[in-house]
């Protein structure tokens, strides 16, 4: 057996644990297709045993970690987990916020997801049954091998044939989690319906004005990556010159991001930029040329409030389960980067993705009406950056 630990770093602080084992066979007595392990919590011995069980695995110590790194085995096209299992220590809100991760993700809905009940009150385990927020409950401590196998089998099969009591299980734990999606979906069309609305006649005034100063589209459309790394066309008034895509390594000296190291995420951002027309300066002074994002949040690509939605050549390079997690929110017009570092000359890489994997881990939907409350003083910025 050979146990293989890829901890991911920039702090050297470890994140998850891959485990490979070098095994031809799994149980005496079950033909499984695929045995690869999911484990959230701490607990060793919890992972040790799962080690003996299972043909190969992954462990994160929260939850948060476990949906960074599962958004990355998607988007790299690795195999999915067999099952997940999760230590009920780490608390009810954490577990159901994991589960609505899980209903979002249609490759790993039907994945069985086991809660560990060690320690759990009766309470508590009464009601995870009751919101069917978890497939099984069960104690690893007391299963062998071969009933957990067996289990891992059994779930798998049936939640894959999809019958109606497991679909009214998923449908149940749906509901708990759309209750702050829904909200925040419904506020999202009817503000950016009536803001369209009320800004018609701004919108073309500043379509005929670009018109009129080059030759070129109004709209600059262009492929963003969004929550998951969804990637989807982005919309904005167009404030550079035709082509300008194309002639960002010729200013890259100019770049306002600074990093701290030669290797890992990068974002572009140049003040007076020499590819922006007269007209779009004002645009971006004034926030207006973000006006036609109102259109992606009608059609479901974007919110009002989340992260940025990135470049694909800066999205390229937040892959690794620590940065990825920034992607585990949904992309938006505003954010707290805008109300909190916008136009800043001495922003690093680093403040910029922590501020977005702070929104990640922490926004609902009062947070979002806080930093719609904060916006209004962040529009009108000091640089055209």
């Amino acid at each position: 057996m050979e146990v293989l630990t890829l901890p991911f770093t920039a702090n050297k602080a470890k994140t998850y644990k891959h485990y490979s084992l070098h095994s031809t066979s799994v149980a005496n007595n079950l033909s499984v297709a695929k045995t690869e392990f999911y484990y959230i919590g701490s607990n060793a011995s919890r992972i040790d045993k799962l080690i003996r069980i299972f043909e190969s695995g992954y462990a994160t110590e929260s939850c948060a970690n476990a949906k960074a790194m599962l958004v990355r085995l998607l988007n790299h096209s690795h195999a999915l987990p067999y099952i997940i299992i999760c230590d009920s220590q780490l608390g009810y809100e954490a577990i159901l916020d994991f589960r609505c991760f899980l209903n979002g993700q249609k490759d790993l809905e039907t994945v069985p997801f086991i809660l560990d009940d060690q320690g759990m009150s009766k309470e508590l385990r009464l009601r995870f049954r009751k919101e069917r927020i978890v497939d099984e409950i069960l104690s690893l401590e007391d299963f062998t091998k071969e009933r957990l196998l067996a289990k891992a089998k059994f779930l798998n099969k049936t939640k894959s044939n999809s019958t109606n009591g497991w679909q009214k299980k998923i449908e149940t734990s749906t509901t708990l989690c759309n209750q702050h999606s829904i909200s925040k979906r419904v506020f999202d069309v009817i503000i950016a319906a009536i803001a369209l609305v009320i800004f018609s006649p701004v919108l073309l005034l500043i379509a005929l004005a670009i018109k009129l100063e080059s030759k070129g589209p109004v709209f600059y459309v262009a492929k963003r990556a969004g929550r998951g790394y969804k990637i989807f066309n982005f919309y904005k008034f167009r404030t550079m010159v035709v082509g300008a895509d194309l002639k960002i390594s010729d200013y890259s000296h100019l770049n306002q991001y600074t990093s701290t190291s030669t290797v890992g995420p990068k974002f572009y951002k140049i003040e007076n930029d020499p590819r922006i027309t007269k007209i779009g300066a004002f645009l971006r002074k004034s926030s207006l040329d973000e006006l036609p994002q109102l259109i992606n949040v009608l059609l479901g690509d974007m919110s009002l409030v989340g992260n940025r939605p990135l470049p694909l050549y800066e999205a390229a390079t937040l892959t690794t389960d620590e940065w990825a997690k920034r992607f585990l929110a949904p992309a938006g017009i505003t954010g707290l980067w805008q109300i909190k570092k916008r136009g800043n000359k001495d922003m690093s890489v680093e403040e910029r993705i922590n501020l977005d994997i702070y929104y990640a881990t922490k926004y609902n939907f009062a947070y979002d009406l806080w930093i719609m409350a904060n916006t209004p003083t962040a529009l009108i910025q000091k640089t055209n950056a």
